[in-house]
């Protein structure tokens, strides 16, 4: 076992939305606490490949087109706009470096001691920290929270080099601007990386082995959200799976078959993009070892305390059930330190918000109708288009409609959706809302300042009782 200077209260091993907040949360409870973090930066997928690049690449390209095709309309004379890709690249990644800088000033400021090297469970109360060198340091904790996260799921069809077969990381890399992108999945980020892209000039395929994009969000929100990627000359297989892959000198050869008909056809592409979806990262650490119980898709099985199938050991955000979303697993890393300290935290997981940062935004929090109706509860609807709001409208900005459901006998709000500029911003009302217990009356009575985007939830709200002013 480790000498005193290695003993915690708590060792944290990962330091992404999760680990990161879940040692800041025990530092500020009085607890002596330790972060294992493999990779020399702080902040984890999130922060240094994931959703902070991604939303500066995001923002970057839509102020692009916002530039060529909007502001014209606008009185604002745009001449020879272009882009500069490595100035790109280069803000993404100071925005990288100066997060990642804010991190390791937030430890200094609790005290936390950081461990760089992969962690692994030992003995009963211990984590053994491997560097890269081979060195292993043997830290001493009273409780371990293990917060690894996930990482991209893989297809055997198509062997990853990050050059032509990308994952996101590489998606957020590249050079240049390729003339064909297969994006393979149709989900948050698949459909952002096609944005980013498609926006700068590639020509994008999207190849989803689901009918459907964004499984699982409402349906009629989604529906209207494809016909919109479509305008932006995104095109789509759905219904459709990857059967092989080809890499020829100067191109990929992509081999599909579609789901129900099982027929054949080919895609040639310069860059292909796999985007399946992601798995929990919890290889090396010791599970096994430590008797830490897996369940059959491979995520720590964890009671509604966090605490796993051994005394002692906790685990958090990706690696376990629910949403892999950044402050999903920022909430319970609060939650699961405020847990050891003694507390009694709450986390209500039907106000936990998903978005899609993709223009227009797509926004949601709690049930979708398909849901409601396998859940056999009954429910009304109120909706609004933003092609009826001020705002919109002098954003030119109005595409996308805010929908309200509503339990038909209580008024109690069961889900928002919003597609529209800033859903993501503006879900934020909707997600208090449903934290707090409110009705489509709460929100329809809520005085709204004008002229706002967020006038279109209230409208909705009004909606749902047949009242809406602006339709």
């Amino acid at each position: 076992m480790s000498d005193k200077t290695n003993a915690f209260d708590l060792v944290v091993i990962g330091s992404g939305p999760g680990g990161y907040v879940a040692a800041i949360r025990a530092a500020q409870l009085g607890m002596s606490v330790a972060c294992v973090e493999r990779d020399t930066k702080l902040g984890g997928t999130c922060l240094n490949v994931g959703c902070i690049p991604s939303k500066a690449l995001l923002n970057a390209t839509e102020e692009y087109v916002h530039a060529k095709k909007i502001l014209p309309r606008h009185g604002v004379v745009t001449e020879d706009v272009h882009f500069d890709l490595p100035l790109m690249m280069s803000h993404k990644q100071k925005v990288v470096d100066d997060l990642t800088k804010g991190i390791e000033h937030l430890f200094k400021k609790n005290d936390i001691t950081r461990f760089v090297g992969l962690g692994r469970l030992g003995e009963s109360g211990e984590v053994c920290v491997e560097t890269e060198d081979g060195e292993v340091a043997s830290l001493s904790a009273r409780t371990i929270v293990i917060a690894t996260g996930s990482t991209p799921t893989s297809l055997k069809e198509l062997q990853v080099d990050e050059t032509r077969i990308l994952t996101s990381t590489g998606a957020l890399s590249m050079t240049k601007v390729p003339e064909q992108l297969a994006v393979i999945g149709a989900g948050y980020i698949g459909l952002e990386m096609a944005s980013i892209w498609s926006r700068l000039g590639a020509k994008v395929t999207v190849i989803e082995y689901l009918d459907k994009i964004l499984p699982g969000m409402d349906d009629e929100v989604t529906d209207q959200f494809y016909k919109l990627l479509r305008r932006q000359k995104i095109k789509f297989q759905l219904g459709t799976r990857v059967k092989e892959g080809i890499l020829n000198e100067n191109e990929v050869e992509l081999i599909l078959e579609s789901v129900s008909e099982g027929v054949e056809t080919k895609l040639k592409t310069d860059v292909a993009l796999i985007a399946i979806g992601r798995r929990p990262f919890t290889e090396g650490l010791g599970l096994n070892y430590a008797g830490v119980k897996l369940n059959e898709i491979g995520q720590i099985e964890v009671n509604d305390r966090f605490e796993t199938s051994v005394s002692g050991i906790y685990a958090i955000g990706d690696v376990i059930r629910g949403p892999m979303l950044a402050h999903k697993a920022e909430d319970e890393g609060i939650a699961v330190s405020e847990i050891i300290g003694g507390l009694n935290p709450k986390i209500n997981y039907e106000a936990i918000p998903s978005v899609v940062y993709t223009q227009p935004e797509l926004a949601s929090v709690g049930y979708s109708e398909e849901q409601l109706q396998v859940m056999g509860l009954e429910y009304s609807v109120g909706k609004f288009p933003f092609v009826a709001n001020g705002r919109a409208r002098a954003m030119s900005a109005t595409e996308g409609f805010v929908k309200i459901l509503a339990d038909k006998n209580t008024d109690r709000l069961l889900g928002v959706h919003i597609l529209g500029a800033d859903a993501g911003t503006i879900i934020a009302e909707a997600v208090l809302a449903i934290e707090l217990g409110a009705s489509a009356e709460d929100m329809a009575r809520t005085c709204h300042a004008h002229p706002t985007l967020n006038e279109g939830v209230k409208e909705a709200a009004l909606a749902y009782n047949r009242r809406a002013i602006h339709i």
